[in-house]
């Protein structure tokens, strides 16, 4: 393919000389064209260049928002889970409180029977100690330490209603309302005059005085037994019962519950007794015990 072609001449004025430059014409005119072009290829690249920078930023603005919300669904599961340990430690406040006289009654218990009743059992696992690295490992910590919180709040919600049990189960009230007679232990036999060993405390009363339950149990038995007369048996679970002796007549029947305070029987004088008045024994793990122990003051 021919080229049209144009030649310059350059002369010079002094020496006369002249030199000749012979150009074709579309070469230099692609020559021309392509420095004007490059301006505008090296400004199309740019945006183009600015262009993915941008697509970039908005795929790391979306991943962003994502990891942001995930965050924040994180922060409100562990706000909700500290709300839900501050409320299970105002319920532990509000359930540790006991009866006071039915607390000191409830220390005075034999150890094996407290130990009976509360239980043993290791306290959870302490969180081992590491340094978050990252707010994902942040957010571990604080689940996994949210987590020991809670069973650690479990075990002593638990040990707090074993407590309660414990303390509604031990006798810590005067069965009736009289004047003590006949303490336990050694003392002169009312029939033989001789010495002997009084395994309970007899309490005097009216004829016919009501006979509560000082703590709360189950019929254990009801019903006549020798030198005891009409004999009320009350278990009141953890290895603790209760015995009434000489009564008159009985207010409940075998099997069934009693709470604190609630009516039982009656004051008589059956059995071998020579005045009305109730004879009344604890027992421990099957070992009788002085009930003045756990007794609150009349």
């Amino acid at each position: 393919m021919k080229f049209r072609r144009y030649s310059f001449v350059v002369a010079n004025c002094h020496t006369g000389g002249e030199r000749r430059f012979t150009l074709p014409l579309w070469p230099v005119l692609g020559g021309v064209a392509a420095v004007f072009a490059l301006p505008v290829l090296v400004g199309l690249g740019a945006r183009w260049s600015v262009r993915s920078e941008l697509r970039d930023l908005k795929a790391t603005a979306i991943a962003l928002r994502m990891e942001n919300d995930s965050y924040r669904d994180a922060t409100g599961q562990l706000a909700e889970q500290i709300t839900t340990l501050q409320g299970a430690v105002d319920e532990i406040g509000i359930n540790a409180a006991v009866d006071p006289a039915a607390s000191r009654a409830m220390d005075r218990l034999p150890a094996a029977v407290k130990n009976r009743a509360m239980g043993g059992g290791s306290g959870a696992p302490s969180p081992s100690s590491s340094v978050a690295t990252s707010p994902d490992t942040a957010f571990d910590v604080l689940r996994d330490l949210l987590g020991v919180i809670e069973d650690r709040l479990e075990l002593v919600r638990s040990g707090v209603e074993r407590r309660q049990v414990l303390a509604a189960a031990t006798p810590s009230i005067w069965p009736v309302t009289g004047w003590l007679s006949s303490p336990y232990g050694g003392r002169r036999d009312p029939f033989t005059g001789q010495n002997d060993f009084h395994p309970g405390l007899d309490i005097s009363a009216e004829q016919g005085e009501a006979v509560r339950a000082p703590a709360d149990g189950t019929v254990a038995s009801a019903g006549a037994s020798g030198n005891y007369g009409n004999l009320l048996v009350l278990d009141h679970g953890f290895g603790i019962v209760t015995r009434y002796g000489h009564l008159s007549r009985f207010a409940v029947s075998p099997g069934q519950q009693v709470k604190r305070g609630d009516v039982i029987a009656y004051v008589g004088t059956t059995g071998r007794s020579t005045s009305p008045h109730l004879h009344y024994e604890i027992l421990m793990n099957g070992q009788l015990t002085n009930p003045l122990r756990l007794l609150a003051q009349r």
